[in-house]
């Protein structure tokens, strides 16, 4: 079976069992041309320059892997861009069969296999039956912990900084001129022309030795219009949205999840990198951390102030950072974060319509899922304006799936004890367009 036909047999069925059955039999096939094509799609560190991938509606006399694997290598390197890429990729396609393009490296370049795949999936069968060289690489960051789950931890000297509303940016630079800015799940973000434009104006490539990974949030008006700014599929650009930046390490270690420096001193590499390049930047700013000591009352004093002065500012809250921790591509108590309301990540399972001056239109989200390893059972029936119920219940079916942001005062457990609930749960925000899909 040639590699787009297993697409085709992947795209047929819903089962997990069922794709892990091919996945399994392909590795023990050692057919690694299909392997190394799934690599290129999920490995989201890995990007073409390219947006749109034309269909191919005539039959070649076949493309070679080593053929495409070319293509794939000069674009990932930006031999190829602009109308050189759209050419190269044109004739790559002429050379292919119409099926091996349109469902096997046309999706390759498109970083979407469309058959229900992750990397997640691959890893699972590789590791379960030990195929390590199919293991994909999986797209992480450092993620903080809530405060009010570790107390234990509120001790000592620590940095604090302004926690932004915004969506995490990772932010790397290749010393060939190229910029990528991912999410904190490793989508590509690409409405941000405006950003990599004066990136590119102000940095000397010249001198980036070895490719950087810079951390940091972007930011606009309000939340709401952020995520149409991202999920905007034309070239508009939204000049609004700002990048603030907390920190740095280099790209290689972000690849291998941990950065054995201390947050002391990444910061201090960070604010040379922008004293030297940014410093007049419009678009790009510095977040400033301060150091208190939380074992001195006059540490608990600033903390007490900062904390309040940032939410009177309009700011989400606080992160708390241990000055002496590394930088680890997963979730962890060396930085906090804290809030002045609870915020947790479900997803949606159902929907109800509204009563009364709300029929017609949405009444309630039912959401589920683990949160800070609590798992969490509830409807959420506020937070949403009239035009909001309106246009959620016209796509009720397009909710299933998503992820959503809650907010509320407290935890609780349910009434029935097997289950968490929160005290008056109201909507934020969904934190992505597709299913289970959060940035």
């Amino acid at each position: 079976m040639n590699n787009s036909d297993l697409i085709k047999l992947l795209e047929s069925s819903n089962s997990r069992l069922f794709k892990e059955e091919i996945l399994l039999k392909e590795m023990k096939n050692q057919n690694d041309d299909f392997f190394s094509g799934l690599s290129l799609a999920y490995n989201k560190l890995l990007t073409f320059g390219v947006k749109k991938i034309p269909e191919s509606e005539n039959n070649g006399d076949g493309l070679d892997w080593d053929d495409f694997k070319c293509l794939a290598d000069n674009l990932i390197k930006r031999n190829f861009t602009g109308h050189a890429a759209r050419d190269a990729i044109k004739m790559t396609m002429k050379k292919s069969l119409k099926d091996e393009w349109n469902f096997f490296y046309k999706r390759i370049l498109q970083k979407d296999m469309r058959c229900g795949l992750s990397e997640k999936t691959v890893n699972n069968v590789a590791k379960k039956n030990y195929f390590q060289k199919y293991l994909i690489p999986v797209f992480s960051c450092q993620l903080a912990q809530d405060s009010e789950s570790h107390k234990k931890k509120m001790i000592r000297k620590k940095r604090i900084e302004v926690k932004l509303d915004g969506v995490r940016a990772i932010l790397i630079i290749y010393p060939i001129g190229n910029i990528d800015i991912f999410s904190r799940n490793g989508k590509e973000l690409n409405n941000f022309e405006h950003i990599k434009d004066e990136i590119k104006e102000l940095i000397n490539f010249s001198e980036i030795k070895k490719p950087i990974v810079l951390d940091g949030e972007i930011i606009s008006k309000n939340f709401q219009e952020l995520m149409k700014q991202i999920h905007r599929k034309d070239s508009v650009q939204n000049d609004d949205a700002k990048l603030f930046l907390f920190d740095f390490l280099p790209l290689e270690n972000f690849k291998k999840g941990v950065y054995e420096c201390k947050y002391t001193e990444r910061i201090v590499t960070l604010k040379k990198i922008f004293d030297k390049y940014f410093q007049k930047s419009i678009n790009i700013k510095l977040l400033t951390p301060r150091l208190i000591d939380l074992d001195t009352n006059k540490g608990k004093e600033e903390f007490y102030n900062f904390n309040r002065d940032s939410l009177l500012n309009g700011y989400e809250g606080i992160m708390i950072k241990d000055p002496d921790s590394f930088y680890e591509c997963k979730r962890s108590t060396t930085w906090l974060k804290s809030k002045p309301f609870i915020e947790v990540s479900l997803q949606v399972k159902d929907y109800e319509e509204g009563s009364g001056r709300n029929k017609g239109k949405l009444g309630a989200l039912i959401a589920e899922g683990e949160d800070e390893k609590k798992f969490f059972r509830l409807n959420i029936g506020s937070g949403f304006t009239d035009e909001q119920r309106d246009k959620f219940w016209k796509k009720k079916e397009q909710l299933i799936g998503k992820i959503v942001e809650v907010r509320a005062d407290s935890i609780s457990r349910s009434k029935e004890g097997n289950h968490w609930s929160l005290r008056f749960p109201r909507f934020k925000s969904f934190r992505g367009f597709q299913s289970n899909e959060k940035l």
